[in-house]
């Protein structure tokens, strides 16, 4: 069996619970000089190097980093795979930008081979940003969400995706009805979900662009299948909380509209939970459900700045999302940045301990997967990534200023992005690697379909 292992030495970190239960000093497990052994695409050792190795067979091949740091892969609690080729677009707020920019990219994605490539990319760009696992929008197109679970089974990858819902107050090329989004629903849950290591999330777009009828049978599908996941947005947007009350005046919040159809549960995640009242937050809390922080997208629309405060005050599982495509980027490097500076808006500080937290195990504890991925303890799947520190020389000399562990893993989240991942590693194997990345064929792929 020694054969089958294979052992990393590096710098290594990782949460191993959040900062506000335990207290910093307490919330993660740093090794200066560690190693990390993996066997059958599962962490079967780790810790200092001297008492690794005083266990570890001779025969078993030990791969060494310089100047890295080996933590746990990023996960990403909200991104659209849709909107990877609309990234970037100007000057529009969320309604809007929906409209203009969007719907017409989403089209697209009924003609398969286009949607396989634009999947093929995106899952790309998450291993070249360190992202193991993510939570996905598709289209209303069930092709669309066929080729990308196909292309993520052939990534051996931890995925949760699901096919848009929407049968109203969108473009009849992108409408559904209750019947046939169920039906497509259904069929893509009893195809994918829990196949290999990938699962499904029904998947509302959110209340505007659902009716009574369909909402009802999200609720259905839930109740049918109690371990899928459901994904959609919450009060993103003030107008767009307007226009959910305009929509449903019978409901007390916009939260109430999903409650009302029997949507919240241990598995629903709500993408922003911006503009939340105190019963919002409790019913969250209540219900076990979670909201995906999504700082770059919420800046880049004008939505808000997210209260990240008032959902540990009432106990809100929250993960990190970088939103492609309203997001500015695939790296959740350059997201927890940003969520930094959202927290400075609002006189708050976010300790990059707890930003660590929130990108991995706080992550895999909003999709309830905390058993499973999140962190390199013992017996988890072995999903993980090498940092660079000192991949600018910006970096590099920055990094020789830096005096204590805390202040170098916020000089990481402030000046990384895609340059600073080394290497990703999916259930044990080299997904992706800067030094041979050979992703161009991909990438040319695109630019033809694109043209």
């Amino acid at each position: 069996m020694t054969a089958q292992r294979k052992a990393y030495r590096s710098a290594i970190l990782h949460s191993v619970a959040d900062p506000k239960d335990v207290g910093l000093e307490d919330s993660y497990q740093y090794f200066e000089d560690g190693i990390m052994v993996v066997e059958d695409g599962h962490i079967v050792d780790i810790g200092n190097a001297d008492d690794v190795l005083a266990r570890l067979p001779q025969s078993v091949a030990i791969e060494t980093f310089e100047n890295k740091l080996i933590t746990s892969g990023f996960i990403d609690t909200h991104i659209h795979y849709p909107q990877t080729g609309m990234i970037a677009s100007y000057g529009e707020q969320l309604l809007d930008w929906l409209e203009n920019y969007t719907f017409p990219e989403e089209l697209r994605f009924k003609n398969p081979i286009y949607a396989q490539q634009v999947a093929s990319l995106f899952l790309n760009e998450l291993a070249s940003n360190g992202t193991t696992t993510a939570l996905v929008f598709g289209t209303v197109h069930k092709e669309s969400v066929d080729v990308f679970f196909q292309e993520a089974e052939k990534r051996n990858l931890r995925m949760i995706a699901g096919k848009v819902l929407m049968d109203r107050n969108a473009p009849d090329y992108l409408t559904d009805t209750p019947e046939s989004g169920y039906e497509e629903s259904k069929a893509l849950i009893e195809r994918w979900h829990n196949r290999g290591r990938l699962l499904y999330a029904v998947t509302p777009r959110f209340a505007p662009t659902s009716t009574d009828e369909q909402l009802a049978t999200v609720g259905k599908l839930l109740k049918e299948y109690p371990d899928v996941y459901m994904h959609t947005h919450l009060s993103e947007n003030k107008k767009e909380i307007e226009w959910v009350l305009e929509l449903f005046p019978e409901r007390e919040s916009y939260l109430d509209v999903y409650d009302h159809f029997g949507l919240l549960h241990d598995r629903s995640v709500f993408a922003h939970g911006i503009h939340l009242s105190d019963c919002e937050c409790q019913r969250l809390s209540d219900t076990g459900s979670a909201i995906a922080f999504c700082p770059t997208s919420n800046l880049f629309l004008g939505s808000g700045l997210f209260n990240l405060p008032k959902m540990e005050k009432f106990k809100v599982n929250v993960g990190m999302g970088t939103d492609v495509g309203a997001g500015t980027s695939f790296s959740i490097l350059q997201t927890m940045s940003e969520a930094y500076k959202i927290m400075q808006l609002q006189q708050e500080k976010l300790h990059p301990l707890k930003s660590l937290f929130l990108a991995t195990l706080g992550g895999a504890r909003a999709l309830r997967l905390d058993d499973k991925i999140g962190n390199l303890a013992i017996g988890k799947e072995a999903d993980f990534v090498v940092l660079d520190l000192h991949a600018t020389q910006l970096m590099r000399f920055r990094m020789k200023q830096a005096k204590t562990l805390e202040e170098k893993l916020f000089v990481l989240m402030s000046l990384g992005d895609d340059r600073t991942v080394c290497q990703t590693y999916i259930f044990g194997d080299k997904a992706y690697d800067i030094a041979g990345n050979d992703n161009a064929q991909d990438n040319n792929n695109i630019h033809q379909l694109a043209g």
